[in-house]
């Protein structure tokens, strides 16, 4: 497990540094520290343009390799550009999901003609992705999705029908890969298809869900007789499920170094609040602090472990530890926020350090939840992690 870099890693520290000073600013100043979760919906328009401007630079897909349209980085840059890209307040990915979910799947189990017709879209940051896979019924039991794909006998086209949920970003999207029933009376992870498939299309409708902190980054998206080519399977019909699972594999990359540069900077933001209201001088909200910042001290060097292993879409042991410690971290630091704001964090003020900050404790409810719950979280600890046995399931119908 590498904690220390060498003296290339540190020069190439400061070329990412440089470039993002260089270009963070004018048009694009407004986006420093924004579009985070929470605060998804902010600025589309200009962190899209922000999206090609990455690209120009050579600064999108950098874990890709090279003949694919990426930079071929290897890990240990690949973690210094996404720390500098945080601690510069680079904007909120509106890439992120093709950058670091679909692409990766693409390259490793998508054929020749997805490659060359997906691949470059996301590398130049001109085609945008959504994610198809939580239903109202199958959320964290993904398995039980009820959405229906069958291929039509005439056009040879996929049709679609059903409904997604909390589908991020799906109004300021292209695309969105979903998982669909392909098998009729197939129950559980079998009999289930993987699609790409357009969203522009009248049989598609995108509605928002407007949340507690006021945004609406997730989307309900309805498909009622929606089509797709017949070419945009990744794998095999029936086979969905194993691509569904190397997908989620990818979700616990690299990227998530950047993800806790994000949470340092919201710790700093709090710290900031007890330094000026005088709540640093309590000697439990002190504790609660150190304990914080100790808590991200081992977030760090547990994805440091996570990434030395190999990255290939399988679902590693160390990794299945990260969300549920990440997410109850995050859950416990937007309380701790409250806490330090005191009065103040019931109140709706023209202060963006408290706005964020409510909103941290607003969305970080959900920390828990999405993903995966806790529940899950544990269940994937023991039984995948441990080799304890498998907890006692009612059988399908």
């Amino acid at each position: 497990m590498q904690l220390d870099f060498s003296a290339e890693d540190e020069a190439f520290r400061n070329e990412v540094a440089r470039w993002m000073a260089e270009h963070l600013r004018g048009d694009f100043e407004c986006l420093r520290h924004r579009g985070g979760p929470g605060d998804e919906d902010a600025y589309p328009a200009e962190r899209k343009a922000w999206e090609k401007e990455l690209a120009a630079g050579g600064w999108t897909c950098v874990g890709w390799p090279r003949e694919y349209g990426g930079r071929g980085l290897s890990l240990a840059r690949q973690i210094i550009f996404h720390e500098e890209y945080a601690r510069a307040g680079g904007p909120g990915r509106m890439g992120h999901i093709g950058e670091g979910l679909i692409g990766p799947t693409l390259i490793a189990l998508g054929n020749a003609e997805q490659k060359s017709r997906f691949l470059p879209g996301i590398a130049k940051g001109t085609e945008f992705w959504c994610q198809g896979y939580s239903e109202p019924n199958a959320g964290s039991d993904l398995a039980n999705v009820q959405t229906k794909a069958c291929l039509a006998p005439d056009s040879g086209e996929w049709i679609i029908n059903g409904q997604k949920v909390w589908t991020s970003l799906a109004h300021e999207s292209e695309w969105i890969f979903v998982l669909a029933r392909c098998e009729p009376n197939s129950i559980g992870n079998c009999g289930l298809v993987f699609l790409l498939v357009p969203l522009d299309q009248p049989g598609i409708e995108i509605r928002p869900i407007r949340q507690l902190t006021g945004t609406a980054e997730f989307n309900e998206v309805f498909f009622d007789g929606a089509r797709t080519a017949a070419s945009n399977v990744v794998g095999q019909p029936g086979e969905g499920w194993s691509v569904a699972m190397a997908l989620l594999g990818f979700e616990r990359g690299v990227s998530t170094l950047g993800q806790q540069m994000h949470f340092y900077r919201e710790f700093d933001l709090v710290c900031q609040v007890a330094k000026d209201n005088g709540a640093d001088r309590d000697p439990l909200l002190r504790a609660r602090l150190a304990q914080a910042w100790m808590g991200l001290k081992v977030m760090r060097y547990n994805a440091m472990r996570m990434l030395s292993g190999p990255q290939d879409g399988a679902l590693q042991r160390p990794a299945m530890i990260y969300k549920y410690y990440w997410s109850n971290w995050h859950r416990d630091l937007g309380k701790l926020a409250m806490d330090i704001l005191r009065v103040d964090g019931d109140i709706v003020m023209e202060d963006p350090v408290r706005t964020r900050l409510q909103q941290l404790f607003l969305f970080s409810r959900a920390d828990t939840i999405y993903a995966g719950t806790n529940e899950i979280q544990l269940n994937i600890i023991a039984e995948r992690a441990l080799g304890m046995p498998r907890e006692s399931r009612p059988a399908r119908t």
